[in-house]
């Protein structure tokens, strides 16, 4: 149940340019909202797109080909376990090709949330939300390196706009994910994308396990 966004990702972003041109600054590039559209797939639909799925995650991993073949086939065993959970949604961005998902399902509401091992994380102001079924478990966004590094604070930044769409197609009053405490790569994304510490202004240790919970509202 962590958020994958890479440190030093192999990007799908073409390589190269014709030679005497320069790379377009800010304000020549267009908005990502332009070009990337968002859709949500059906269960038949994602199992009938795993192999792309698992190369865009491998292609933002990093590394080489390798350690896409290890990544690819570690994604791709969660994301078959979690497309099995109720009200599981997984949402795609793409333009001529694949450029980047997010996908979670819903934690049952009832005290404690009905999701094995989750509970021990979720203490004061997200209890009643998970027990009221509006809490929404971001398990994964997946997005090029660009993403995290451009135009992270505007509202059209993909991961942003993957994350607010997904919690507004299943009515969630608050998404919630969990981050290893150690990883400040992907603690310094999310919280670049709007996402916020439970409790208080850090990840406070606990004894239950080495993750953290960070909330979004929608």
């Amino acid at each position: 149940m962590t958020v994958h966004v890479p440190v030093r990702p192999a990007t799908t972003e073409p390589h190269g340019r014709p030679a005497g041109t320069r790379r377009p600054g800010p304000a020549q590039r267009s908005s990502p909202q332009a070009g990337e559209r968002l859709r949500p797939l059906t269960r038949r639909q994602i199992e009938d797109r795993f192999a792309e799925l698992g190369k865009l995650y491998a292609q933002t991993s990093g590394g080489g080909p390798r350690a896409w073949n290890v990544a690819r086939g570690a994604f791709l065993r969660r994301l078959a376990a979690d497309v099995r959970r109720p009200g599981f949604g997984l949402l795609i961005a793409e333009t001529t090709v694949l450029t980047g998902c997010a996908y979670g399902y819903p934690v049952p509401g009832g005290d404690p949330p009905g999701v094995r091992g989750l509970e021990r994380y979720l203490t004061g102001s997200v209890l009643p939300v998970a027990a009221s079924g509006r809490l929404f478990l971001v398990s994964g966004i997946v997005v090029p390196a660009r993403v995290r590094r451009e135009h992270h604070d505007r509202a059209w930044n993909l991961a942003r706009r993957l994350q607010a769409r997904l919690l507004a197609e299943h009515d969630a009053a608050l998404g919630v994910t969990l981050v290893d405490r150690a990883d400040g790569a992907t603690v310094r994304a999310l919280r670049s994308w709007g996402w916020r510490y439970a409790e208080g202004d850090t990840l406070q240790s606990s004894v239950l396990g080495p993750y953290g919970v960070l909330v979004l509202g929608p």
